[in-house]
């Protein structure tokens, strides 16, 4: 069992703004959206949690992770909206790496807020924490999720060690220094 790394322990997730959206730490009034989604279509290329105990372990973890570790879940807010769905950064002891991994709500797909999500953990990512690279676990049925981690400027990387012999491990680099993120 391989357990995340320390890295720089925060209370809580930091809260980014982009032009259009909000991270935030996650609250319990997270809880019933994030259920709902896992009961969805939406939720058929991740893994679903079997019940509400397994949905509680599940995002518990990804606040306690900022606590433990440094790094764990985004909720990503319209601003001044509603909950749409979330960012992370996780390592549970199964992943060989940590991931950056991206959800949105139904209706809320196609209008690029996963891609702003994402870009600003990224950034924030590359500027707080001692990392070169992150990877994202992808079902290689979900297109859409495939194309963002190409958009961030991710690869597939034949070599990265695998947990599940069914995904594509995309890998996201550091970019150099003085280049665009």
């Amino acid at each position: 069992m391989s357990f995340p790394p320390v890295l720089k322990p925060r209370a809580e997730a930091p809260v980014i703004d982009t032009d259009r959206l909000r991270l935030r730490p996650h609250t319990m009034a997270d809880f019933d959206p994030f259920w709902a989604f896992y009961q969805g279509d939406r939720a058929a290329h991740v893994s679903v949690p079997q019940d509400a105990t397994q949905m509680w372990y599940g995002l518990a973890s990804e606040v306690a992770g900022w606590q433990l570790c440094g790094f764990g879940g985004w909720a990503v807010d319209l601003r001044d909206g509603p909950f749409i769905g979330q960012v992370a950064l996780i390592k549970p002891p199964i992943f060989p790496e940590i991931e950056i991994g991206w959800i949105l709500f139904d209706g809320h797909e196609g209008q690029g807020y996963a891609y702003e999500a994402a870009r600003a953990a990224l950034d924030w990512t590359w500027a707080n924490l001692p990392l070169d690279t992150l990877v994202s676990y992808i079902d290689p049925a979900n297109a859409r999720s495939r194309a963002l981690a190409e958009r961030l400027g991710a690869s597939v990387d034949p070599d990265a060690p695998a947990f599940d012999d069914g995904d594509l491990i995309y890998r996201h680099r550091r970019p150099a220094e003085g280049s665009p993120s």
